[in-house]
């Protein structure tokens, strides 16, 4: 369901086509002398704005579909830590070396020496969330990265188990980097295309609502402010997104 701001940002680009239909109702009396507001700068207006919102719309859903890589990517990693851990106390690994081992597992699993700080969670929609608990993706990945270190500098550790060997910790290491750094980039792509939105829509001097009441005004000035013509366009709202 579309939240109540994109849907604000439809209704708008929806009421400009109305306003636009009743200025072509108007004929040859509708002809104000800026560019802006004449009727095929008009019809171009609306069709950028479509693209806009439809832009938002597809770089939005990229976003989520990167969003749910990355969580399914990440789903099991705790798991997979404590197992690698398990593992790597069946070799002949010293006291000290699984210490080492368990020191990353501790920091994947979220667990401090004090509990007076909240874990962050790591599913939020930020793509690199900084959190005191070292529980953001970034941090996630330094932990399997230092725990993989430990294992591959330990001669005994040949486990016959495929997704515990170091090769394939490894690669998984370049799968869930190239997915967090994917979020990273949608996020900024639907960033900007909400950017490049918000411009086209309210911002710029031309902007879809900043015509909008040009073009009332206009015919306001034209057919007077008791006219029919302005009755029909002086209700047709257009909003800006509050801040």
């Amino acid at each position: 369901m579309a939240s109540t701001s994109e849907t604000g940002h439809a209704k708008n680009v929806a009421n400009f086509q109305d306003l636009i239909e009743f200025v072509a109702g108007y004929g040859t009396t509708y002809n104000p002398s800026k560019k802006s507001l004449q009727l095929p700068q008009l019809i171009s207006l609306k069709s950028n704005s479509d693209t806009t919102l439809s832009d938002v719309i597809s770089k939005n859903t990229a976003y989520n579909n990167k969003v749910n890589e990355r969580i399914s990517a990440f789903d099991g990693l705790k798991s997979l830590s404590t197992r690698l851990v398990n593992a790597l106390q069946t070799t002949d690994a010293t006291p000290e070396t699984i210490e080492d081992a368990k020191g990353f597992n501790r920091k994947m699993q979220g667990k401090k020496a004090s509990t007076n700080q909240i874990p962050t969670d790591p599913n939020a929609p930020a793509p690199n969330t900084i959190s005191t608990s070292q529980q953001s993706y970034d941090q996630l990945i330094q932990h399997l990265a230092g725990l993989i270190s430990v294992l591959e500098a330990e001669p005994s550790y040949t486990p016959n188990e495929t997704d515990l060997q170091v090769a394939t910790l490894q690669n998984k290491i370049s799968d869930l980097t190239a997915k967090n750094t994917a979020v990273a980039t949608a996020y900024a792509n639907i960033s900007n295309s909400r950017i490049a939105r918000n411009k086209t829509l309210y911002t710029d001097s031309t902007s879809l609502v900043e015509t909008a009441n040009e073009v009332k005004k206009y015919i306001k000035s034209v057919y007077g402010a008791t006219s029919p013509e302005y009755a029909q366009v002086k209700g047709i709202e257009f909003k800006k997104p509050k801040k």
